[in-house]
C-alpha cells in the first residue's frame, strides 16, 4: 500500500510515517504510538488473511472502546476486507442476523461476556475468534508484519454500519472509503484538528460518530485519541482533566449529565477549547448551559449512518444560533421537501434529504430499500426539518415521532425544548399514544434531578403557559430513567406509558 492511496488505513499509514512516536491511542495509563498502531494492523492482515479472510469478505468486530478494535479495524480493512461494526451487547438473534445478512466470513468479540456473540456466531454458521488482550498480543507478535496485504479502491466499501431502525430487521448501510476520507476532511476542518489535538474517545468506535468523526478524525492528523470504555460523567471529567482533553464528541445526554454533575468545578477541564454534539437534537438550554459552565463552543451537527455521518453543523467562525444544526459541509447539499420530493420555502417544515460526497453506496444487498431511502441521488433522512434566511437548518422531529391530536401536527422536540426550561426537569421524552377521540395524545416521561420535586400536574401547567393549547402533554408520568442505545439517545419506542398514567 502507498502512503496515501485515498483509501481508510492510508490514513494510519500517513501520520504513522510523520509521527511514529507520536501517541495515537490512550486508554487510562495505557498509550499506542502511530508507529506500534501501524505496525499491529499490518500484523494483524496477516493474522486475518491466515485465517481465510480474503479481499472483499466481511469481518464483524463485536469490541468494546479499547486499542484492540482500532488495531483490528485498521487491519481488516488492511487485508481488503469489509468492517462490520456491531455493539457488544447485542443478544445471540441479533449477532445471528447481521452476521447472516453481511455474509460475514469472521466475527471477532471480546472475550469477556461473550456467550452471546460465540452463539450468534454458532447460529449464523460464522467462523468465530475471541479477543484476550495478552493472548491477543502474542498472537499478533506471531504474523510477520506484511504491509498492503489486500489491495482496495477508493469506491470500494470499507464499512457496513448496522442500523438499528425503528420498524424491521436491522440493515447495513455500505460506507466506502471514499464516503469516509471526504467526511473525515470535513470533520477536522470543521473541528480545526491538528496533531496537538487530545480527542475524547467515549462514543462507541462500533457506531459511525465515535469511528469516523473521533477515531478516523483523530488518526488523519495525528492527535491522539482518549477512549473511555464506558461513559460515565465522573470519569469523563477526570479524562478530560487528565489527558487534557481539547476536543469533546458527544451526544445530548452526555453534555446534560456532565452539566448536572455535582462534583463539576472540582475538575480542571480549562483545555477544552471546541465541542461537537449529534445523534439527537440538544436542548437549547443544555447547550446555552454547558457552554457558559465549561468556557467552550459546542457545535451542534446532524447526520446519520447512511450519511457517513456527518451532513450540516454549526461553525467556529460564523453566527451560531442555539437550536440549529447549522449549514451543509463542504461538497454537501441539504434540502426541506415535501411528500412529492418538492422543495418548501424558507420556514417552512418537510423532510430533510442531503446530496453530496456522504451518501452511502447503499443498503448492503438491498437494492428495494435503497432505491426507496436515495431517490435521485438524495438521501431520504425521515427527519422533519426547516432551513431559515441565513441558510441555517433545524431540526423538528422525526417524521414517524411526529404526534397527530385531532389533526394538527405536535412536533415533540417543541415540547421537549419547553419541559427542560423547569428547573426540576432533568430529560424529557415526549411521544404520542392513542386516544378514542383524538387519534393520539401527546404524552410526556419525565426524569427529574436528583433530589427535585415536582407533580406531572406542576409540569403540565409549565408548558400549557408556553405552548398552543393542543400541544401540551395531558399525560406526563415521572420515570427514574429513559431507555437508551448505545450511544446514549433516547429509544422512544421502549417507552412504555404506565396504565392511566
Amino acid at each position: 500500500m502507498s502512503v496515501d492511496d485515498g483509501t481508510v488505513p492510508a490514513l494510519l499509514a500517513r501520520s504513522a510515517a510523520v509521527c511514529p512516536e507520536g501517541t495515537a491511542l490512550r486508554l487510562g495509563t495505557d498509550a499506542l504510538t502511530y508507529g506500534a498502531l501501524d505496525e499491529l494492523a499490518d500484523r494483524a492482515a496477516a493474522l486475518l488473511h491466515a485465517r481465510g479472510v480474503a479481499p472483499g469478505d466481511r469481518v464483524a468486530l463485536m469490541l468494546p472502546n479499547s486499542t484492540q478494535f482500532a488495531v483490528l479495524y485498521y487491519g481488516v480493512l488492511r487485508a481488503g476486507a469489509i468492517v462490520v461494526p456491531l455493539n457488544p451487547l447485542l443478544r445471540a438473534g441479533e449477532v445471528r442476523h447481521c452476521l447472516a445478512d453481511a455474509g460475514a466470513a469472521l466475527l471477532v468479540a471480546w472475550h469477556r461476556d461473550g456467550e452471546e456473540a460465540a452463539e450468534g456466531a454458532r447460529l449464523a454458521g460464522t467462523r468465530y475468534l475471541a479477543v484476550e488482550p495478552a493472548s491477543f498480543a502474542e498472537l499478533l507478535a506471531g504474523h510477520a508484519r506484511v504491509a498492503g496485504a489486500g489491495s482496495r479502491a477508493p469506491g470500494d466499501t470499507a464499512v457496513v454500519l448496522y442500523t438499528s431502525g425503528t420498524t424491521g430487521s436491522p440493515k447495513g448501510a455500505e460506507l466506502t472509503h471514499r464516503n469516509i476520507r471526504r467526511n473525515v476532511e470535513e470533520g477536522v476542518r470543521v473541528l480545526g484538528l491538528g496533531p496537538s489535538d487530545v480527542v475524547f474517545g467515549g462514543l462507541p468506535l462500533f457506531h459511525s460518530f465515535g469511528q469516523v468523526m473521533g477515531l478516523n478524525c483523530a488518526v488523519s492528523v495525528g492527535a491522539c485519541l482518549t477512549l473511555m470504555a464506558r461513559f460515565d460523567p465522573e470519569g469523563a471529567l477526570a479524562l478530560v482533566a487528565r489527558d487534557r482533553v481539547t476536543v469533546f464528541l458527544g451526544v445530548p445526554t452526555m453534555y446534560g449529565l456532565l452539566l448536572r454533575h455535582p462534583d463539576r468545578a472540582l475538575h480542571d477541564v480549562s483545555s477544552l477549547r471546541v465541542c461537537l454534539c449529534g445523534g439527537s437534537p440538544l436542548p437549547v438550554a443544555v447547550l446555552t448551559g454547558f457552554e457558559s459552565a465549561f468556557g467552550c463552543a459546542v457545535l451542534e451537527g446532524y447526520g446519520l449512518s447512511e450519511s457517513s455521518p456527518l451532513a450540516c453543523v454549526n461553525r467556529i467562525d460564523r453566527p451560531r444560533f442555539p437550536g440549529t444544526i447549522g449549514v451543509p459541509v463542504d461538497g454537501v447539499e441539504m434540502r426541506v421537501v415535501d411528500r412529492d420530493g418538492k422543495e418548501v420555502p424558507d420556514g417552512e417544515v418537510g423532510e430533510l434529504v442531503i446530496r453530496g460526497h456522504n451518501v452511502m453506496k447503499g443498503y448492503w444487498r438491498r437494492p428495494e430499500a435503497t432505491a426507496e431511502a436515495v431517490r435521485g441521488g438524495w438521501l431520504h433522512t425521515g427527519d422533519l426539518g426547516t432551513r431559515d434566511a441565513s441558510g441555517d437548518f433545524r431540526v423538528v422531529d422525526r417524521l414517524k415521532d411526529v404526534v397527530i391530536r385531532g389533526g394538527f401536527n405536535v412536533y415533540p422536540r417543541e415540547v421537549e425544548e419547553v419541559l427542560h426550561l423547569h428547573p426540576c426537569v432533568a430529560e424529557a421524552a415526549v411521544l404520542g399514544v392513542p386516544h378514542p377521540v383524538h387519534g393520539q395524545e401527546v404524552a410526556a416521561a419525565v426524569v427529574l434531578r436528583p433530589g427535585s420535586r415536582v407533580s406531572p400536574a406542576e409540569l403540565r401547567a409549565h408548558v400549557r403557559e408556553r405552548l398552543a393549547p393542543y400541544k401540551y402533554p395531558r399525560r406526563i408520568w415521572l420515570t427514574d430513567a429513559l431507555p437508551k442505545g448505545p450511544t446514549g439517545k433516547v429509544l422512544k419506542r421502549a417507552i412504555v406509558p404506565p396504565e392511566g398514567g
